[in-house]
């Protein structure tokens, strides 16, 4: 691992705007008036709740992904809490959660009455660690747990791996939910995110490599009979119509507008994972002596959600307030590993100490990253960050 170096400022005299850490504005800037329009035919047709877009969305997006079918929702986090509810996820149940990644994973486990227990990840891809699965499941069967559902996330845009997390749920009886929030449009042996698993999350934030313009998310699966319930779940649980409840259900439609809007980036987004892919190569190649960059295992591809370096510790926020200084923003994800978060530290995991989670907190930082990064913006990034480490 890179050991720790000074941290250079660059000389207050010299002074550039600053840059975005994901530039939604240029997407904007692209498409134009094709946003204009689709909004627009919504807002005439004053069909702002189960549109015709939203089925359209739907359509689309399953054959984008190699899924049957697609359910939109309200978020990603419904989206998950969605398939944990139609599949009978409750009180006694186990639901596996990787210890690094955002807490919106594991919030909703909690919610349907069940319990996360955390996994450790791998140390290459940051994504979940299938020995440390393993050792979870076995604490939660000595805790008098009933295993009930992996979720692996596609971190940072790049796919779990799923050849050896598979076998594992198939050994255990386990649903996999695959949470690709951030890898969505990612491959696996030549499989979307979105074809694995028992059913795939995924997240529409925004910032995300496929974001709308205020929250949403989506389900895939090809199970026909979950959709069924995945359709009453998302309208309070109705039978028949929406005066017949036949479970207990949740308010998760996504918007008519939102589905307008996600059509028209849909027919981008592989240009777009294009783009990002030729960033990160470059990055990778200019970083390499410095830190270490991001692997991709070879069985996959990524969509490049995030760009993190990490770092030997001691080096990463003195970089950041360099960087910051020089006009370019950084992220860190995360900063705190899931089971020593206040809320998630009474959940079970697999050991007392999840080594590569509590590393990783500790030594990334993402650069910025997107589709519409000019060579001319990463060349400062680049320089930005070589002189900052005094190289």
């Amino acid at each position: 691992m890179t050991t720790s170096a000074a941290v250079q400022a660059r000389p207050a005299s010299v002074a550039d705007a600053p840059i975005p850490f994901i530039d939604v504005a240029a997407q904007r800037a692209r498409l134009g008036q094709r946003i204009d329009q689709a909004v627009t035919a919504v807002l005439d047709s004053c069909r702002f709740i189960n549109g015709p877009e939203v089925t359209r969305f739907e359509t689309e997006l399953a054959a984008f992904a190699g899924a049957k079918y697609a359910v939109s929702c309200s978020s990603g986090t419904d989206a998950l809490a969605m398939l944990l509810m139609a599949w009978g996820v409750g009180a006694g149940d186990a639901v596996f959660c990787p210890a690094f990644t955002f807490c919106a994973t594991a919030e909703v486990v909690p919610w349907v009455g069940a319990t996360p227990v955390f996994v450790d990840v791998l140390a290459d891809t940051f994504n979940m660690d299938p020995a440390s699965l393993e050792q979870a499941v076995a604490v939660a069967l000595a805790k008098g747990l009933k295993p009930k559902v992996v979720i692996p996330v596609d971190l940072f845009g790049q796919p779990a791996d799923y050849d050896a997390i598979l076998p594992i749920a198939e050994k255990h009886g386990l649903k996999v939910l695959a949470d690709t929030a951030q890898g969505f449009g990612g491959t696996w042996n030549n499989k979307r995110t979105g074809s694995i698993g028992d059913a795939t999350a995924t997240s529409f934030f925004p910032a995300k490599p496929l974001g709308c313009y205020g929250d949403g998310g989506a389900i895939l699966t090809d199970d026909a009979d979950l959709v069924a319930v995945l359709k009453s779940v998302r309208e309070h649980g109705q039978g028949v119509d929406k005066y017949e409840n036949v479970r207990i259900g949740m308010t998760a439609r996504l918007d008519t507008i939102q589905a307008a809007v996600l059509i028209e980036k849909l027919s981008i987004f592989e240009d777009e994972i294009a783009a990002r892919e030729q960033v990160a190569r470059r990055y990778n190649a200019a970083f390499a002596d410095l830190a270490i960059v991001p692997h991709v295992d070879p069985r996959a591809t990524s969509v490049w959600a995030q760009y993190t370096l990490r770092f030997a510790p001691g080096v990463r926020d003195g970089l950041a307030e360099a960087l910051k200084a020089d006009g370019i923003p950084t992220a860190v994800y995360y900063r705190i590993p899931m089971h020593r978060q206040p809320a998630y530290a009474q959940f079970p995991s697999a050991a007392e100490h999840l080594p590569v989670a509590e590393a990783l907190c500790a030594e990334v930082i993402s650069l910025p990253m997107h589709a519409y990064l000019e060579a001319e913006v990463q060349d400062r990034v680049i320089a930005a960050v070589r002189r900052a480490l005094g190289k």
